[in-house]
């Protein structure tokens, strides 16, 4: 299952080095936007067009369903205080990160495969660049999910329905690209009114006349409100840092090349990749659909993974990527 994002900006050659530089764990960091409304400090909701990196296209999406594994990385200095992709100011203490597809924001559990330790994380901005890993988080959710010092981590990545509707909600009143329009108002027909005073009905007294015009009116009584009704806040209030422990079993790391719902397409393939190294089929069963899987592995290492995984796209692959059962 490969995700894609919005239209990343033009970078020159030396901006992508300084970029590429300034993430932890080799991911190369979270993609930048130039397109769209300007900065907000409360941040835009945003979904995006299609885009390429390394020849695979990317679509963003609204995706209630989003639940993946593989290999996240962190952010942090070189990047703190900058824009992200959805208009808001970076902040690498904050509990945030950037994904390649999902609405911004969107609410995710992340929890490391490897200690079991869990929280929630709000998507403001567009990455990872890197080959080999679906999320870029922030400098404070790495230490948090204890992988802040190795820089990079197995994990699952499940979107949170409920929250992210909340974010969407919030944020769609400061604009952006993927906001509904405000609402059109047909306008209502003119038509001339006549007047005419009616007699009263038979038995009934007739009204008062009304008071003359310079007659002193007498001023409602004035009713005091408890209180004024509650602002309605720009942006939500930030995630709760509490960690959760889930209990996890093993996982292992793999190159996956491809998946095939035909075994002779993935027997195909397999063969084509056979002089990369110790390439099997394995079959599985996705959403009550036999699927065919060619994949290597497992691998001991990310290091491992990530030069294996630059031979299979550098022989033709171009949507090969690391995955972790």
């Amino acid at each position: 299952m490969f995700h894609k994002f919005s239209p990343i900006a033009c970078l020159t050659l030396l901006g992508l080095a300084l970029t590429l530089a300034g993430c932890a764990g080799g991911s190369g960091g979270p993609a930048r936007e130039t397109s769209g409304p300007a900065p907000n400090a409360n941040g835009y909701y945003k979904i995006g067009n299609p885009y390429q990196i390394d020849g695979v296209t990317y679509y963003p999406a609204v995706d209630w369903t989003y639940d993946e594994t593989g290999i996240a990385s962190w952010y942090g200095p070189n990047f703190h205080g900058k824009y992200t992709a959805n208009g808001e100011l970076y902040d690498m203490n904050a509990l945030t990160a950037a994904h390649r597809t999902l609405p911004m924001p969107s609410v995710v559990q992340v929890t490391n495969l490897d200690n079991g330790r869990t929280i929630q994380l709000r998507i403001n901005d567009r990455g990872p660049y890197a080959r080999g890993r679906i999320l870029d988080v922030s400098r404070r959710a790495a230490q948090l999910l204890g992988f802040d010092s190795a820089g990079t981590a197995k994990v699952r990545v499940k979107i949170l329905v409920q929250e992210s509707m909340e974010m969407e909600s919030l944020a769609q009143r400061n604009g952006g690209a993927g906001a509904p329009p405000p609402p059109k108002l047909a306008a209502l027909p003119l038509t001339e009114v006549n007047a005419e005073a009616l007699a009263p009905p038979p038995g009934t007294a007739a009204a008062p006349p009304p008071p003359a015009a310079n007659a002193p009116l007498t001023p409602p009584p004035v009713v005091a409100l408890d209180a004024s009704p509650a602002p309605v806040p720009d942006q939500p209030p930030p995630l709760s840092q509490k960690v959760r422990v889930l209990p996890v079993g093993k996982s292992q790391i793999y190159v996956q090349a491809g998946a095939f719902s035909r075994a002779d397409n993935a027997l195909h393939l397999k063969e084509r990749l056979a002089p990369l190294g110790d390439v099997k089929v394995v079959g599985a069963r996705v959403n009550g659909v036999d699927v065919y899987r060619v994949r290597f592995g497992p691998i001991k290492s990310v290091d491992e993974a990530d030069s294996l995984l630059n031979k299979v796209i550098d022989s033709g692959i171009k949507e090969a990527r690391i995955t972790v059962d």
